[in-house]
């Protein structure tokens, strides 16, 4: 795969990556995604109820 270049330690394994934005920028779109989803993940859920009924106080949703 064209833009990409691993970086590897002394035996040889990919240890890093170097990822061309121009080419790639979605996929690091995506990778960027998945580790802010991880981060979150024991974070407490926010009742999407309370969500609606804060943007409709907000003005920015109508109900």
């Amino acid at each position: 795969m064209g833009g990409i270049q691993f970086l590897t330690d002394e035996k040889g394994t990919k240890t890093a990556a170097v990822i061309d934005l121009k080419t790639h920028k979605a996929l690091w779109e995506d990778i960027a995604d998945v580790l802010v989803s991880r981060s979150r993940r024991s974070e407490r859920g926010v009742p999407l109820e309370r969500v609606k009924a804060g943007l409709i106080a907000s003005g920015k949703l109508r109900g």
